[in-house]
């Protein structure tokens, strides 16, 4: 009773507005001894080293905080071109007592970028390769910022000891599979771009090594030891960080990083954005992210409609989700960025009566004409349409631990191998890309546009679903640039409305409508229904997608974890 009581008293606050506060909120039933629980946790997880790299922190008494720390780095090793240390990321975290906290470790612009950062001498954007391969793109990381600050709140195990895994990984080697092979091809001009991703990963001819390889990486292996032994600290101060900065402004061509950049980094706590979705409450990461604000606004439009009753085979629920969609992204356009910088109206943008209100606009017989951007309360005026390049890469991770304590994290270099740039054996994000190339538009300034010290708008959307009862339902997250959201999004509608297992439910054939047409992932189940949406208005296409789910859910008194099938993900428990 008491912990529908507290759910309830949060739609209250919700009706009256407060929608980015996350109140206390009871988790999931602890019951280690009757096997609900599994008895030390499980992890979920892109790469299977990483997981197991978690599970082992997990076997050693450590925290959900500590193997999600373990994941991460063991995931700069062997899942190179997607995250790790030269990266960022965000953190949510719920404990055994249902509190909801969050940790923004996104990427950050040196103090030297102004709004015309990625202008050239004419005042024109760059093109986009040009900015991505070199220092303009690199971002201080803040992957190991955040991992300090969450392992000083939620850690149990020593420091050094999350770092074992990866170092071994790093030191022993690993064997290269088919997925890494595929980026080293595609990738190549960034992979390759320095002789030490050459030699780490290409054979003397130049070709990728084959798939099975065993690689290992010593300088790696050095720098894991370096910050086990120094900690955080050892990463953004001294000698190392200002060899870093002096590489990156060698490859900016005009001011850049410096040493007092990367030292004056920090991850921050950030109040969690919270909304409902029919008797679930949802929650996610804020600005920075664009993510919670558009998962939650894709799934208030729908609650109009009988999503369970129209159920996945129907053209009508696909209709209704891409149109969704649409009205989400064109208001994440406009107004999400760092909230540090530019006001973004989190709270109009997740008030229940403006969802309601643009909820009207979709019909189910047919596509809406045109979709431009609401005016939601704390906005004198709708802002102009940023020219983000499309976004990429990212990892995530879920892990629960024998006390019932969930970490979701997702982790990012951005693009594949970020921006090609190694240092110590990791490479170094493309981040700041994420920001708008043009600092106006129209005459108007763009929330997302380059200041320094800003982090860029991101898509990241760890999330975590509790149900009416107060109790957690769902942990989740995505990788895949700007279709994290929708990812998301759907694998919510899936277990929530359609009641599948949250593996199935990320199986899903994925539909991503985020402007006028409709994608589709190819050879998708989703094309048979062409005609019909087609039928709506709809211009649909079919692509490859980078689809790259991983979730933990309780379901029927049991926790379940669930890995996309797209990647070489695994989930492992005990």
């Amino acid at each position: 009773m008491h912990n529908k009581r507290g759910f309830l008293v949060f739609l209250t606050t919700l009706a009256l507005g407060a929608c980015s506060y996350a109140p206390p909120i009871a988790s999931a039933p602890v019951l280690p001894e009757t096997g609900v629980l599994p008895i030390t946790g499980m992890v979920s997880a892109a790469d299977p080293r990483a997981a197991e790299a978690g599970m082992a922190i997990l076997r050693q008494g450590g925290s959900a905080t500590d193997a999600a720390i373990a994941v991460m780095l063991a995931l700069t090793v062997v899942e190179p071109q997607s995250s790790g240390i030269g990266g960022g990321g965000f953190y949510l975290h719920a404990d055994a007592a249902g509190l909801v906290e969050t940790l923004d470790g996104r990427e950050s612009a040196p103090a030297a970028a102004t709004p015309a950062w990625f202008l050239d001498e004419a005042g024109t954007p760059r093109p986009y390769l040009q900015a991505v391969i070199s220092g303009l793109s690199i971002g201080v990381p803040g992957s190991m910022s955040l991992a300090a600050e969450a392992h000083a709140r939620h850690g149990n195990l020593p420091w050094a000891d999350l770092f074992a895994p990866a170092i071994a990984l790093a030191r022993d080697g690993w064997e290269l599979t088919p997925r890494g092979a595929q980026f080293l091809t595609a990738a190549r001009n960034r992979a390759a771009l320095q002789p030490e991703g050459l030699a780490l990963f290409y054979t003397a001819a130049g070709e990728p090594k084959a798939v099975g390889t065993r690689i290992t990486n010593p300088e790696l292996a050095d720098t894991l030891e370096r910050l086990a032994r120094g900690g955080a600290s050892a990463f953004y101060q001294g000698p190392q960080a200002a060899a870093m900065a002096t590489e990156i402004a060698a490859a900016t061509p005009h001011s850049g990083m410096t040493a007092q950049d990367i030292a004056g980094y920090a991850a921050k706590w950030r109040a969690p954005v919270c909304g409902a979705y029919r008797v679930y409450l949802v929650c996610g990461m804020g600005p920075p992210s664009s993510g919670a604000t558009t998962v939650l606004a894709i799934l208030a439009q729908l609650e109009p409609f009988d999503m369970a009753a129209l159920g996945p085979d129907s053209p009508t629920a696909w209709h209704l989700f891409a149109e969704s969609q649409r009205l989400a992204y064109a208001d994440r356009e406009a107004y999400l960025a760092d909230s540090d910088f530019v006001a973004v109206p989190v709270a109009g943008l997740t008030d229940p009566a403006y969802l309601a209100m643009r909820a009207r606009l979709i019909a189910p017989d047919r596509r809406m004409a045109a979709v431009a951007a609401g005016l939601p309360a704390g906005i004198a005026a709708i802002q102009p349409d940023g020219d983000e390049p499309v976004e990429n890469g990212t990892s995530h991770f879920v892990v629960v631990d024998r006390a019932g304590n969930t970490v979701t994290y997702t982790s990012t270099i951005e693009g594949s191998f970020g921006s090609g740039y190694m240092f110590g054996g990791f490479y170094l994000n493309n981040e700041l890309t994420d920001f708008s190339m043009a600092p106006e538009i129209g005459g108007m300034a763009v929330a997302n546009r380059v200041e320094g010290g800003k982090r860029p708008r991101s898509s990241m959307a760890p999330t975590l679903v509790f149900g009416p009862d107060g109790n957690l339902r769902i942990a989740i997250g995505a990788a895949g640039g700007g279709t994290i959201p929708v990812q998301v999004a759907k694998a919510l509608i899936g277990v929530l409305d359609w009641n599948l297992t949250a593996q199935d439910a990320i199986a899903l054939p994925g539909l991503y409508s985020p402007g006028d047409g409709i994608t589709v992932e190819t050879g998708s189940p989703l094309l048979a229904m062409q005609p019909a949406l087609e039928a709506l208005g709809h211009t649909v296409t079919a692509r490859g997608l980078p689809f790259k789910a991983n979730a933990v859910e309780f379901r029927d008194g049991h926790w379940l974890g669930a890995a996309d099938p797209r990647s070489e993900g695994v989930a492992l428990g005990q």
